[in-house]
């Protein structure tokens, strides 16, 4: 059947017959008219500023629940972490587990905090937790690390393009000792070279140990980014530090080859009869649907594969301090579904783009570190196996949903939890 669109069409009839042009006009036009409040022109956290801006707001029930007596006494720790503050949100928090990992960095029983407002996501992680658990434990393994800034050059021409590469490509010691001189723990691991006509696209791919490392190998390329514009013999017509390559805080198709923070893998084999316990449903049914939500995905253009990373990594970043607007990248990748040859139940998730830190960020706000300290993973040492932790509980979420899908209890779940 084609589709009419018939309920935008009758949106914008609705929108023509309740305003005249010159209403219209009067609504959407620009309006220049001085703001009746402004907000100090400081940006940073004092007491003073923050009472200033409460003065401009004008709500004390908003200020009760925002700037409450803990939150004043704990608030200069959030100074390097926000601008004009106001106060902080309180938000709920879960925790799934215990989650078993036989990761190479993670060797334990966790159990994971979750921050969310969604009814049910919890329980589902939770039980996905405990089946791999009885099932012995996910096996996790970090493949590789990288994240990358892509600084770009525009010239004349392509031969101008091309003198350019050629100078650049003798350069690597010279720019690794400008880009490691800006940090303490960031290494730079390679440069690439990408030409589209008389543009130029540098892609500095780092190491950046235990943090999450987006600042940190802005600076560093920053630093390269200006000897660049000072020594190159070949002068561009334009530059900027980043192109849009690099994949920042959106999904693309280039991670899934590579890796953007930390690639992880995990599996689990699982018995057909600890599947039919637990989820209700079997081996036969959960890959049937999997073969379907591919197909599915596929057709819908997806990046990846898989049911629900976001609800993971969304809940996880928000109450570990990692940056939550990365999991716009980070729920990429892919989750495969069989049956194995003993009629049991082989689920694996494969995430290229983990941005994770147990450092720097967020991690050491008071709640943010509180969560890392109930995983052991806090501070240096521990992002390698926060990791594996992250890809074993995508495992775990896609196990119960996939299983709340075949059994048809996915509907009857949020119906009982969200009311």
């Amino acid at each position: 059947m084609p589709k009419l669109n018939l309920h935008r069409r009758d949106h914008m009839t609705t929108v023509v017959n309740d305003f005249t042009a010159d209403e219209l006009q009067q609504r959407l036009g620009s309006k220049f008219a001085k703001p009746e409040k402004k907000q100090p022109r400081t940006p940073y956290l004092t007491t003073k500023a923050v009472e200033r801006r409460w003065q401009m707001l004008d709500n004390d029930e908003a200020k009760a629940q925002l700037l409450d007596g803990h939150t004043q006494e704990q608030m200069l720790c959030y100074n390097k972490n926000i601008e004009n503050f106001i106060g902080t949100v309180k938000m709920p928090i879960g925790i799934a587990g215990p989650l078993r990992v036989n990761g190479l960095f993670a060797q334990d029983d966790f159990h994971v905090p979750l921050a969310t407002t969604e009814a049910a996501l919890v329980a589902s992680y939770n039980r996905g937790s405990q089946l791999i658990t009885q099932a012995g434990g996910a096996s996790a393994m970090l493949l590789n690390e990288g994240v990358t800034r892509t600084p770009c050059f525009a010239f004349f021409d392509l031969a101008q393009a091309g003198q350019f590469v050629a100078w650049v490509v003798t350069q690597y010691d010279e720019f690794r000792s400008i880009a490691e001189s800006t940090t303490r723990h960031g290494k730079l691991a390679d440069i690439s070279v990408n030409i589209e006509g008389n543009h130029v696209y540098l892609v500095f791919e780092y190491l950046t140990g235990d943090a999450s490392g987006q600042n940190m190998v802005t600076i560093s390329t920053n630093a390269v980014f200006e000897h660049i514009l000072s020594h190159s013999p070949i002068k561009p017509l334009e530059a900027f530090l980043d192109g849009n390559l690099s994949g920042d805080k959106k999904a693309t198709a280039q991670t899934l080859r590579g890796v953007r923070g930390k690639k992880v893998t995990a599996e689990i084999n699982i018995d057909k009869v600890l599947i039919e316990k637990m989820l209700h449903t079997t081996p036969q049914k959960m890959a049937e649907f999997a073969r379907m939500n591919t197909i599915g995905g596929t057709l819908s253009g997806s990046i990846g594969i898989n049911a629900h990373y976001a609800n993971a990594l969304a809940a996880f970043y928000i109450a570990c301090g990692q940056d939550a607007a990365c999991v716009a990248e980070s729920a990429v990748g892919i989750t495969r579904i069989e049956v194995n040859q003993h009629g049991g139940l082989y689920a694996s998730v494969t995430l290229p783009n983990l941005m994770v830190g147990t450092v720097g960020g967020g991690t050491s706000l008071p709640s943010q570190k509180a969560c890392l300290d109930l995983l052991g993973l806090h501070g240096s040492g521990n992002s390698q196996a926060l990791s594996e932790v992250c890809a074993a509980l995508c495992l775990a979420g896609e196990l119960s949903i996939v299983g709340a899908f075949c059994a048809g209890h996915f509907s009857r779940a949020h119906h009982k939890l969200a009311r």
